[in-house]
């Protein structure tokens, strides 16, 4: 991919403001740019982000219907009622699900939990799923990463005598639902002061809400973190504000005390006692997750993370790692058959997004093409297909672009549909299809910017390789976790060389292992540069290049970095 490398020097002002921060932190002045390009100057704010202590937390009850929510639930306690946990299929409703029922069931008894079925039921509240609560005599459904949108179903629930509490966190229509309560600070009427939480988030402030009134000590709730990081890292959700403490304190909980169930996936996927990341969680753990919901039932995932027993918890664990095979399958044929697909639509190369349909593309892996259609050609994507008798799709975007926005405005077209910025999901009549297609790439076309339709750097800073070392690493570090609003920081460095030493590496001899010198401090560090392989030819004709990259701590030697390299251009 072609990248356009953006740099912004900063003003004078800018860099008397780093420099301040550097000298009195002891840092590199690099690094005070970096707090001050993220608006943190003063001292107060510095501790805050770099010490995100969970006292900073927000309180839940801020949030509009908090009150109400905990007492319908105390009143379900109190009665006996049967009380439902159900959630969405993907990582972040089945994380949900888990915390609250694993909270819960520490002190009541009547509980269960409920994932509809993808392919069944679709996605959010069924009616299936509102009939089996009636049925077994479920009188209360806390209902977790959906409902909002969910009228007719709600309704339904209301005459069959099933009350809910919404936790939620995608965009509201202007009619809300009749629940008794709704929690979700996307609410046109919010009173929170935090926006972006993840549903799981979302239901974690529920349980903090109801420890507080109920007198049960906050540590039993900060105990399922974990559950939390693995929500906002797989959902890209920003982590700034609230959950940047949340993601924090959850990382600290998986490197530590991870539960059974996710001890379990960490060891399944090979990455016991490494320190774990946010990309570890979305390149490993998250799809592990969400395999089950896009080849057999999200509840078995549910199941696996409420899990009590370490080896019960380890066949559930291979189970999903099978799954996740499967799903790695479809992904491949299907996004090559995307891809192909995309590239023969007419006006392929003039439009600025990609919408293409197929009735025999699996349902559970459309999403993932989606994304994969939109990082191979920087174009907001929606894939579509059939199912039971409806057309279903899945939308995502480049940075900057609201895609949610892209299919609201189809929304006469749409029988349902939700999402946020950058994903979204919609389901339409099979007859639709065609026109929903050429209004979605018509809006785009006309509203997407020209910047947002090129892939860019955004370079954080210069630097030479005498900067680099392990302890401007150790500082670095400290700015974790990173995600949307806080992204891990991309450096330059301008005229380095091949030390000579420079080889292609891996199965498809697609990645370079690279020994770099610069021509001025004459140091000699370690890179990767992954996908790479073209350059090779390049970097060894001793000319000078320019590099972009990120830095990493060299797994396989303690306390040494290297370079994980984005992109590499001759220098001028």
């Amino acid at each position: 991919m072609n990248y356009n490398w953006k740099y912004e020097a900063p003003e004078a002002s800018a860099v008397g403001t780093a420099t301040r921060l550097a000298k009195k932190l002891n840092i590199h002045p690099i690094l005070g740019k970096l707090l001050a390009d993220r608006g943190i100057t003063e001292e107060d704010a510095v501790r805050r982000f770099f010490s995100p202590k969970l006292t900073y937390l927000h309180d839940p009850f801020l949030m509009n219907d908090m009150q109400k929510a905990v007492d319908r639930l105390n009143k379900a306690m109190g009665r006996k009622e049967r009380i439902l946990v159900y959630g969405d299929y993907d990582v972040d409703g089945v994380t949900a699900v888990a915390l609250v029922y694993k909270f819960l069931q520490q002190y009541y008894s009547n509980i269960d939990y409920y994932i509809p079925d993808r392919y069944e039921e679709g996605y959010g509240i069924s009616m299936k799923g509102v009939d089996f609560a009636a049925e077994t005599g479920v009188k209360l459904i806390i209902v977790l990463d959906c409902g909002i949108k969910a009228v007719e179903e709600i309704s339904y629930a209301k005459e069959r005598g099933v009350d809910f509490i919404i936790c939620d966190h995608h965009v509201p229509d202007e009619e809300l639902p009749p629940a008794v309560a709704i929690l979700n600070p996307k609410r046109a009427d919010n009173h929170y002061p935090y926006e972006h939480l993840s549903g799981c988030g979302v239901g974690f402030k529920f349980m903090q809400a109801f420890a507080e009134n109920n007198g049960i000590e906050f540590n039993k709730v900060t105990s399922l973190l974990d559950l939390c990081a693995v929500s906002i890292a797989s959902d890209i959700v920003p982590v700034t504000g609230e959950n940047r403490i949340l993601a924090h304190h959850g990382l600290n909980c998986l490197n530590s005390t991870p539960s059974v169930g996710l001890q379990a996936i960490i060891q399944s996927c090979g990455l016991h006692g490494k320190e774990l990341s946010m990309s570890d969680i979305i390149f490993k753990i998250g799809p592990r997750i969400n395999a089950s919901g896009r080849v057999q039932n999200g509840g078995e995932s549910v199941k696996l993370l409420v899990e009590k027993d370490f080896n019960a918890a380890l066949e559930q664990a291979a189970n999903i790692n099978q799954y996740n095979e499967q799903r790695k399958e479809l992904d491949k044929a299907m996004t090559e058959e995307a891809m192909n697909r995309a590239k023969s639509l007419t006006g392929f190369e003039e439009h600025h997004a990609i919408a293409i349909y197929s009735k025999d593309w699996h349902k559970g892996v459309i999403g993932i093409v989606a994304s994969r259609l939109t990082e191979q050609f920087h174009k907001p994507a929606v894939v579509l297909t059939e199912n039971e008798g409806f057309a279903t799709g899945s939308a995502r975007s480049v940075g900057g672009f609201d895609i949610y926005k892209a299919v609201q405005q189809c929304a006469d077209l749409l029988e349902n549909f939700g999402g946020h910025t950058y994903a979204a999901g919609m389901t339409m009549k099979v007859e639709h299809v065609n026109e929903f297609c050429t209004r979605f790439l018509e809006y785009i076309d006309s509203h997407i910017e020209e910047v947002q339709t090129q892939p860019i750097l955004n370079i954080n800073g210069i630097l030479e390789f005498s900067d680099i070392n392990f302890n401007f690493y150790k500082q670095l570090k400290r700015f974790a976790p990173f995600g949307p609003g806080n992204e891990k920081p991309i450096f330059c460095t301008k005229r380095v060389y091949d030390y000579g030493t420079s080889k292609v590496v891996g199965r498809g001899q697609e990645h370079i292992k690279l020994e770099l010198i610069d021509d001025r401090s004459g140091k000699v560090i370690n890179g990767i540069a992954f996908g790479q392989s073209s350059q090779a030819r390049f970097i060894k004709t001793k000319n000078a290049f320019d590099i972009c990259y990120t830095i990493e701590e060299n797994t396989h030697k303690k306390n040494e970095i290297q370079l994980q390299i984005e992109d590499i251009r001759p220098s001028l």
